[in-house]
This record gives C-alpha cells, structure tokens and sequence, in this order.
C-alpha cells in the first residue's frame, strides 16, 4: 500500500509541474498575443488547465476503465464551483469574480456543465448523449468566439513574434507530455487502490482523483491569494469546467459504446444543481462570492462528500 501510496503522490508532484509549465506558457502568449483576458481564460486556459482530465480519460479508456473519466470530469466540475472558489472566497475574505458574460450566457454555461449529471441518473452515458455535450459546446463556443474574434486575432498576432510564440509552444507540448504520463499513473493507481479498499472506481474517482487532476484550478486559486489579488478570472473556471463537459462527449464517443454504472447518481446530481444554483444566485447581481457565501458551499460540498461516502 505504502509503494502504491508513493507512486501516486510521485504522479500528482509531476502533474503539478506539467500543468503549471502549461498555465505560465499560456500567461505569456496570451499577453504577446494581447487577447483579451476573458477569452484567455475560458477557451486557452480552460482547455489547458483540462489537459490532466483528458489524459486520465484517454488512459481509462486503454485500460477499460470508462467509468473512472466519467466520475473524475463530474466531480472535476463540482470542485470547481463548491469547493476551489468557495475556499477563495474564504481565505482571501471574500473574491470578486470578473467575467463577460451575459445573465443568459452565464446560465447556459452552467446548464453545460451541470448536464453530465442529470446524463447519468439513468446509469448509462450513451454516444447520443456524448455527441450532444459536444454540440451544446460547439454552440456555446460559437456564440462567445463570434463576438470576441479570437480565432482570427490570434491568427494575425502569432506571426509578429513567431518564434518566441513558437518556443512557448513547445513548452505547453511538454508540459502536456509530462501531464499524460503522470495521468497514466493516476489512472493505474486508481484502480489499484479501488480493488484494495473495495470501492468502485467511478467513486473514487468522483471523490479523489478529480481533486488530483484540478491541481492547475487549484494552483491559480493559490496564486491569487498570494499575491493580495482577489479578483480571479472566472472565464478560467467556468471554460474548465465547460470542457470538462465537452471531454466526457469526446471520451464517450472515443470508448466506442455506451458506459454503464452501478452507483446510484441522484444525490450527485442532487447535489450539483444546487450547487450550480447557488452559485449562480451568489453572482448574478454582485459579481463576487463573500466569505460567508463560500462557507455555505463549502459545506455543501463537505455534505456531498459525507453522503457519497456513507
């Protein structure tokens, strides 16, 4: 247990490094590229700080074991909303949260990801339903990208500076190298640690590992309180979790057939529509989450453990 132990805590310090070499590359080309910093964040930053929950998703797939990207991308967006922003909130004494998006954006977002879980109360996530989270995506994206221009502003930016952008490039593909493999070993050690104490893989997943493979959220989070800064980008968080939405579409499809569970998934989703709703109630008129609100979803999220557990 102690050898297996070790691995996996050798595997999250190397994710740790692969994404923050990542998320440091990106900072900087989104700055040379001069994108604005929401359209960074939610589609450049939300897409790279999810790199560790396709990797895992990819390995699961090769070691036939669907139901660990399913629980990992589900809790992955849970911790997000309940558990990373709401420890912002309350150890910087309360976070305001910068966005762009519309009141109506804003809950299609959420919709988007809180969808997974209603998919799976049925215990099955049929390649239907993986190509519609990938279409809900595809038009929340071509909504947003519509109106920032992102595809063609980065396209007429790279050039100016071609190889430097280039250099920083090679350093995101290295950081994704080294996040694939330390995934691969999440994805092994995952399994061995269910057979030992005898718990299905999907709630290990939802539970443990979704916390290992949301260490780039976690780090910004970090990076925040630090430096005094308590405004935080929540294109990051909501673009993250988004995709996580999209990834379980595409990992769904890739596995080929249907993915069948035997945990009963109403109090997962019970739990994340109340979440979702009681994030968005927090922001919708403020724009900021206080100490007081990120207390009540950690709590919320403390009981969902404790009722998943029990």
């Amino acid at each position: 247990m102690l050898p297996d132990l070790a691995l996996f805590i050798f595997a999250l310090t190397t994710l740790w490094f692969g994404a923050g070499l990542i998320v440091t590359s990106l900072d900087k080309i989104s700055k040379q590229l001069e994108i604005s910093a929401f359209a960074a964040s939610f589609f450049l930053l939300g897409f790279l700080t999810s790199l560790p929950e396709l990797s895992v998703g990819i390995n699961a797939i090769i070691d036939k074991k669907p139901e660990i990207f399913v629980g990992n991308l589900i809790g992955g967006s849970l911790i997000i909303f309940i558990l990373i922003i709401p420890l912002l909130a309350i150890l910087g004494n309360g976070v305001t949260l910068s966005h762009q998006l519309s009141i109506r954006k804003l809950i299609f977002s959420l919709y988007l990801v809180g969808l997974p879980a209603l998919l799976i109360i049925d215990k099955n996530l049929s390649l239907i339903e993986g190509f519609l989270l990938i279409f809900l995506y595809l038009v929340l994206f071509y909504t947003l990208e519509k109106r920032k221009g992102i595809i063609d502003h980065f396209r007429d930016k790279f050039t100016t500076d071609r190889r430097h952008n280039i250099s920083l490039l090679g350093k995101i593909l290295i950081g994704a190298f080294v996040v694939f493999y330390s995934s691969g070993l999440l994805v092994d050690q995952t399994i061995v640690f269910s057979a030992d104490l005898g718990i299905s893989p999907f709630l290990l997943s939802l539970l443990g590992l979704s916390i290992g493979t949301n260490l780039p959220e976690i780090s910004i989070a970090l990076r925040s309180i630090t430096s005094g800064n308590k405004e935080i980008a929540l294109g990051d968080y909501i673009g993250s979790a988004s995709t996580n939405s999209v990834i379980l579409g595409v990992l769904t499809i890739v596995n080929g057939t249907s993915v069948s569970f035997n945990n009963h998934f109403l109090i997962t989703f019970s739990f994340m529509l109340v979440g979702l709703s009681l994030f968005f109630y927090f922001t919708r008129s403020k724009n900021d989450i206080s100490r007081k609100e990120g207390l009540i979803l950690l709590i919320l999220y403390l009981t969902f453990v404790v009722m998943e557990v029990v």
